[in-house]
């Protein structure tokens, strides 16, 4: 992905941006290949969060008894 193809998240004024528009890496989420994408960042954050969260639970539970 080129980045005159990359689209941000731009967490102060909450639109979609390019690449070349992007503001400081603290204050914008991306790169996504689309401005649809960035549009759409919560619920890619959220998709994220589960899978970590079960890959976790996963890990947890193949962990020998802490108590034995």
């Amino acid at each position: 992905m080129s980045a005159s193809n990359e689209w941000y998240w731009d967490l102060d004024r909450k639109i979609a941006v390019p690449a070349d528009e992007r503001g400081p890496g603290d204050h914008t989420l991306g790169p996504y290949p689309t401005r649809g994408e960035a549009e759409n960042w919560k619920a890619t954050v959220e998709q994220r969060n589960d899978a970590w969260d079960d890959a976790d639970q996963e890990w947890d539970e193949g962990q020998p008894d802490a108590a034995g």
